[in-house]
């Protein structure tokens, strides 16, 4: 009867750690495809930029340095794993790449005034309120992961089988500074 009864508590500690364990793989995996979602946004939200600059050399607003300056930011890659550190370089640079354009529209009422030019940007806002979102969600699935790598007992199962905690993605201080009304009609 003793040894039943060890076999029962061995089966339900067995039943309860996978559990846990396919707790913490299932909020891992929430948050990998989170950050993939951001760095796909990020790459699209830049197309719109990049259109909008190409639209602005051909109104003859961006001239040749200008343009190579605006123009010059990489490429945001939409890695198969991309890091918090990664995404966070690409929203500050896609920061500094939208202020500068939006420079330029401010010397160049003319550019502003074009629909090729509104569209573009437009769009722009448009994947920066989804990327927005998609941050938000990003860091409420890393608060629910982390919750269970932090809180007893699944702690200790998290820690035997190599759970880290996950980085939650950084504010934008300098987003506050960019007019989000500047292109709207």
């Amino acid at each position: 009867m003793t040894l039943i009864i060890i076999i029962a508590i061995i089966a339900l500690l067995v039943v309860w750690v996978v559990s846990v364990q396919n707790r913490l793989v299932k909020n891992d995996e929430f948050c990998n495809n989170a950050i993939k979602q951001i760095s796909v946004q990020q790459t699209s939200r830049f197309d719109a930029l990049e259109t909008a600059v190409k639209i602005a050399r051909e109104e003859n607003a961006v001239e040749g340095e200008n343009y190579e300056k605006i123009i010059g930011m990489r490429r945001p890659s939409a890695s198969a794993n991309p890091t918090v550190e990664e995404i966070n370089a690409t929203e500050t640079a896609l920061g500094g790449f939208a202020a500068r354009l939006m420079a330029v529209a401010e010397a160049y009422p003319q550019l502003k005034g074009t629909e090729a030019y509104q569209k573009a940007m437009d769009k722009y806002f448009e994947y920066e309120d989804t990327v927005r979102v998609s941050r938000m969600t990003f860091n409420d699935t890393v608060t629910k992961y982390n919750r269970d790598v932090r809180a007893f007992p699944g702690s200790v199962v998290a820690s035997m089988l190599g759970f880290p905690l996950r980085e939650y993605l950084a504010d934008r201080p300098e987003k506050a500074d960019l007019p989000q009304d500047l292109f709207k009609k």
